[in-house]
């Protein structure tokens, strides 16, 4: 009887562990998510702003289509010439990873 009982409680704290593990990771993921999200929205949006590439979208509409192509929902977006800041969320489990980006050209441009 010892011995089913020691089994049961190494169990359920393997299971209590795997299941914390695995929440810990699909945060991580989203996190990196958001920041990738974040980043590639910054760029489009500075390239459409400087002119590096040619588009009919405003830098900022630009920016949510990437950042939600990405898997993520722009929240911000600024432009100051050339250079754009974003803001951006994707969820996991009801919470919200928020990552920010700049982007825009090299210093002395």
């Amino acid at each position: 009887m010892a011995g089913t009982a020691l089994s049961a409680s190494v169990l359920a704290v393997a299971a209590t562990l795997s299941i914390g593990l695995a929440a810990v990771g699909g945060a991580a993921v989203t996190a990196q998510r958001a920041a990738g999200a974040a980043d590639a929205a910054a760029l489009a949006a500075a390239d459409a702003a400087s002119g590096a590439i040619i588009t009919d979208e405003e830098p900022c509409a630009l920016a949510a289509r990437v950042a939600a192509a990405s898997g993520a929902t722009l929240v911000a977006c600024a432009l100051d010439g050339p250079l754009a800041t974003v803001r951006v969320e994707a969820a996991y489990a009801g919470l919200a990873a928020v990552s920010r980006a700049r982007a825009g050209p090299p210093e002395g441009f």
